[in-house]
């Protein structure tokens, strides 16, 4: 273990139950964000608050960071303000979705400066990170995430895919990109059946007993959709994000993405409709909107 003093930067959605993970372990945490009420919550709970990710950087060898965005994650890593400036930093470790090229350019620019970047973006939503059950996709140096476990077994099960920078970025889009492909269409064949007159809850109970299960119809249509609560906890702009940078990836690599597309389609049209902040769980009233139907809970 790099030592029990941890630096943790980016406390919302995410971040926000990791780091309360890691508090209640007995990690001592030092912590910066945006949102003052994200940081005032956390210290109640004995975290140190810092000015700045260079703060951050000045008192903790470890810091791990939780960003919205690849321009997020270039800016607290790398700016005048940033990780690379803290004086005491040796490990960086980015749970982040940023996908692989931002990936590799953040850990170029970091070594340069003595620091190792660790390549950890999470799945599991916030549901997973405040049970601890989240996948963490791990690329670095295999000694460095052995020495690290201490920390992600209080966040939720390693997976080490390689020790190149980007390879657990890559593995966080692919997973990304089915998730949301899962979304989508069940989106559209529960608005399908709802029209021609089935009850969505045993649809979804034929559907989760047979060979049309995932995670849509398992978690967040009865959770978030049924009851009309679209309340997952995951926006609709992050996960357009997100597989806009699968795609890409695809792109690159001479990869065809032919239904990755129209998922990302749909997704845009979300944002466009329901707004840049709404939850992925409301891709379904797009869809409900075109039909003239609604997948819903019979009373």
């Amino acid at each position: 273990m790099p030592g029990p003093s941890l630096g943790f930067v980016g406390v919302g959605r995410m971040g926000s139950h990791m780091a309360r993970r890691l508090l209640d372990a007995g990690f001592e945490l030092t912590i910066h964000d945006t949102s003052d009420a994200a940081v005032a919550r956390l210290e109640q709970r004995g975290a140190r608050r810092a000015a700045s990710p260079a703060e951050v950087a000045e008192l903790a060898e470890t810091v791990l960071v939780s960003l919205p965005t690849p321009d997020v994650v270039e800016q607290v890593a790398l700016s005048a303000s940033g990780i690379i400036g803290g004086s005491k930093v040796k490990t960086f470790i980015d749970l982040s979705t940023t996908g692989p090229r931002v990936a590799v350019e953040v850990a170029r620019r970091l070594a340069a400066g003595g620091i190792t970047a660790v390549d950890a973006p999470v799945s599991g939503g916030p549901t997973g990170a405040e049970k601890g059950t989240l996948a963490i996709m791990v690329a670095c140096p295999r000694k460095l995430a052995d020495q690290l476990r201490p920390v992600f077994d209080v966040l939720g099960k390693v997976f080490w895919i390689g020790e190149k920078p980007g390879m657990g970025q890559t593995m966080k889009i692919v997973n990304n990109l089915l998730s949301a492909s899962a979304l989508a269409i069940t989106s559209e064949a529960m608005v399908l059946g709802a029209k021609a007159g089935l009850d969505p809850a045993i649809m979804l109970d034929v559907i989760n007993a047979g060979s049309g299960r995932n995670t849509a119809t398992t978690d967040k249509f009865p959770r978030c959709v049924l009851p009309r609560r679209f309340d997952f906890g995951f926006t609709t702009e992050l996960l357009l994000k997100d597989v806009r940078l699968c795609l890409e990836e695809g792109d690159a690599l001479g990869v065809p993405m032919i239904v990755g597309n129209a998922v990302r389609q749909l997704l845009a049209i979300t944002k466009a409709g329901q707004g840049p902040g709404s939850d992925i769980t409301q891709v379904v009233r797009t869809v409900e909107q075109w039909a003239g139907a609604q997948v819903k809970a019979k009373s």
